[in-house]
C-alpha cells in the first residue's frame, strides 16, 4: 500500500487519485488560514516553485481541526490565492484525527508517527498543553505538520510545524535526488 492507493477531492469538490502523482516527491501538509503559522505558505511556494520542475509538488490539505479553518473551501481558496498566491494544489478541507479522520491521514500518521522537530517545537508543545488539548500517539499535534512523500508514494519523514522549509530542504532534495 502506498498513498497512490488513495483519492481525495480538490477544493473545488472533484476527486483525485493521488496515483496521478506517482513518479513525484511530494509534501503533504495540514494547514489554517487562521494560524500564527499560516505565514508558512509562502516559505512553501518558494519551496514550491524552486523544486518543482525537479518533481517537488506541495500537496495541502486544510484542516479545521484547532479551530484556526473556519472558512469553506471557496473562502480558502479566494484567500490563498489573494493573499499568498498560492500555485500549488489544495483540497477540500478534511478532518485529521479522531474517529472522522480521513484515511489518507490515518494512513501518514500509520506510517510516520515520530515528527523530526526542532527546539521551537517543545514552546507548541507546552502552549497545546495549557490549551487543554488532548493529542495522543501519532496525532497530529498542529497545523502545518508535514509529511514527505517519495515518488513511490512512500512516507520518509514526517516533520513538526515548527519545522522550517530551510531546515526540510536537504530531505527534500535527497528524496529529490531519488527521482531521476
Amino acid at each position: 500500500m502506498s498513498i497512490h492507493d488513495f483519492s481525495v477531492k480538490d477544493i473545488h469538490g472533484k476527486e483525485v487519485r493521488l496515483s496521478d502523482f506517482k513518479g513525484k516527491t511530494l509534501l503533504i501538509v495540514n494547514t489554517a488560514t487562521k494560524c500564527s503559522l499560516t505565514p508558512q505558505y509562502d516559505d512553501l511556494e518558494k519551496l514550491y516553485q524552486k523544486y518543482k520542475d525537479k518533481g517537488l509538488v506541495v500537496l495541502d490539505f486544510p484542516s479545521n481541526e484547532f479551530g484556526q479553518a473556519v472558512e469553506d473551501n471557496a473562502e480558502i481558496t479566494k484567500f490563498l490565492k489573494e493573499e499568498y498566491q498560492i500555485s500549488f494544489p489544495i483540497f477540500a478541507k478534511i478532518n485529521i484525527n479522531g474517529e472522522n479522520t480521513h484515511p489518507l491521514y490515518a494512513y501518514l500518521k500509520e506510517q510516520k508517527s515520530e515528527e523530526i522537530a526542532n527546539s521551537k517545537y517543545e514552546i507548541l508543545l507546552e502552549i497545546i498543553a495549557q490549551m487543554n488539548e488532548t493529542r495522543t500517539g501519532n496525532d497530529i499535534k498542529w497545523n502545518f505538520t508535514k509529511f514527505l512523500v517519495n515518488k513511490d508514494g512512500k512516507v520518509t519523514q514526517r516533520f513538526a510545524p515548527t519545522v522550517s522549509t530551510k531546515e526540510m530542504e536537504s530531505a527534500i532534495q535527497e528524496e529529490l535526488a531519488n527521482v531521476a
